[in-house]
């Protein structure tokens, strides 16, 4: 049997997607062959779940947002422009048509916790986990686009605070769903029990369903939850940050951060810290990072892939991702972020506050578009790029990569054909999944349900 001790650590390996023409490698939508156009055609969904199996990715990662880039030049019409994250479409719904087709790819879900009630999202995450028999995580966010509180209602964002204050009630109404309202044993299924009438058969013991009374200051919960317990009952909680304030709430609820740049070590430190202080143990939570990688058989392919891809890279669509609140092109490339934001008169936009304001406007244009560098990006031959991806995992201390892709579905099919028979030789990518594993076993390592010392155990009941 071989020592788990000098096992070399394997990578946690998903696909990140978004149900829309572009995502976050702006402007690329337009190379050559590149199919992401197709994104609202069932046949892009099920070609790319099969090949994302076939490479032992854990997951696909779906990225949404609720509203639309609005803030760089006032306006949503740039994102519209350059298809900027819109179109975009339920991340939900392409679920089902990617398990329909695969036996175990799990899918990660993003959804906010600040616009929908939580009793109808827990019905939808507990059906998907049915479907999918223990396939599905949900990355928890709050949502930050102005543009989205505005479309449910609201004159204006919710102050960060009272977001992270709403998504702690959340999950304590979703975990009191998910984990307490149904007990193990409530499904009798025994259609010659003495029901209602003798032998009428009993489907549901209903003194093992509860009502979960919730009343908080948010959000008032009658229950029962309407769904019989699924096989993970809680999925698995992915969870986006690197502020002070989601490293708190993941430490105390997040099986996997995701995480990025610079800010990585300081992250995994700090949540860990805070899971040990809140009861958990520090390895309770795990740390992916998006990733860039661009492969080819030689240098030569590579250098020329990654000359074409740049080619097609759009400036102006980074600056309307990251909504840069000032029209920064047109300011010389060494007058400061300051200056700049000062000649358009924007200094007091709320968008300023985000940026670094000492650096100049040539340095914050060409760190905007994190597609073509920085701490988890290589372009090299696969077993350069496997080198790379074994030194984050050895050095940096990450545990897995959303794999952002440039070209669909080039980019997964180069990692799935040279970069993973590469990571298989080296122990870092399982040979072959388990049969009937839970996406929650597969990445933790345990059961298919949440552990005792996690926060939603203590609403278990029976």
């Amino acid at each position: 049997m071989t020592d788990q001790s000098t096992r070399p650590k394997q990578l946690i390996l998903n696909l990140f997607e978004m149900n829309c023409v572009g995502h976050i490698t702006h402007g690329l939508w337009r190379l050559p062959g590149n199919q992401r156009r197709e994104y609202t055609d069932i046949a892009y969904w099920t070609e790319l779940a099969r090949l994302a199996e076939r490479g032992g990715f854990d997951a696909v990662f779906l990225a949404d947002v609720l509203g639309t880039y609005d803030v760089y030049g006032d306006s949503p019409a740039p994102a519209l422009l350059e298809g900027i994250q819109a179109p975009a479409n339920d991340p939900m719904l392409v679920v089902p048509v990617m398990a329909a087709v695969t036996e175990h790819l799990g899918f990660g879900i993003t959804a906010s916790t600040s616009y929908e009630p939580p009793f109808a999202f827990a019905r939808r995450m507990s059906t998907l986990d049915h479907l999918t028999n223990g396939r599905v995580g949900w990355n928890v966010v709050t949502s930050y686009l102005p543009a989205a509180a505005r479309n449910f209602g609201l004159d204006a964002e919710i102050p960060k605070e009272e977001r992270y204050a709403r998504a702690a009630e959340y999950l304590e109404v979703v975990y009191k769903l998910w984990e307490g309202s149904w007990e193990d044993d409530a499904v009798v299924a025994d259609p010659t029990a003495d029901g209602l009438a003798p032998g009428s058969g009993v489907y549901t013991d209903p003194a093992k369903v509860h009502a979960i009374d919730h009343v908080g200051r948010f959000y008032r919960v009658a229950g029962p939850h309407l769904s019989e317990p699924s096989p993970q009952r809680t999925p698995v909680l992915f969870l986006a940050t690197a502020s002070p304030t989601g490293v708190e709430q993941a430490a105390r609820n997040a099986e996997v951060v995701f995480t990025g740049g610079s800010a990585v070590r300081r992250v995994a430190e700090a949540t860990r810290a805070a899971a040990v202080e809140a009861g958990r143990a520090a390895d309770d939570v795990s740390f992916i990072v998006q990733a860039g990688v661009i492969t080819a058989e030689t240098d030569a392919e590579v250098a020329e892939k990654l000359a074409l891809y740049r080619s097609f890279a759009s400036e102006q669509g980074a600056l309307v991702h990251r909504s840069v609140p000032f029209d920064a092109p047109s300011h010389p490339r060494d007058r400061t972020v300051r200056e700049a934001l000062a000649a358009e008169g924007r200094l007091d936009h709320p968008g300023a506050a985000a940026l670094p304001l000492d650096i100049t406007v040539g340095q914050l244009v060409d760190s905007v578009d994190e597609a073509w560098g920085g701490a988890f990006f290589v372009a090299g031959t696969p077993m350069v790029v496997a080198d790379e991806i074994e030194r984050w995992l050895d050095e940096e201390g990450i545990d897995g990569i959303n794999l952002r892709q440039y070209h669909s579905f080039d980019t997964l099919r180069d990692f799935v054909e040279l970069v993973v028979p590469e990571l298989r030789r080296r122990g870092r990518v399982r040979e072959a999944y388990v049969p009937g594993e839970t996406l929650r076993e597969r990445l933790t390592g345990g059961g298919p349900r949440l552990p005792v010392s996690h926060p939603a155990a203590t609403h278990r009941r029976g």
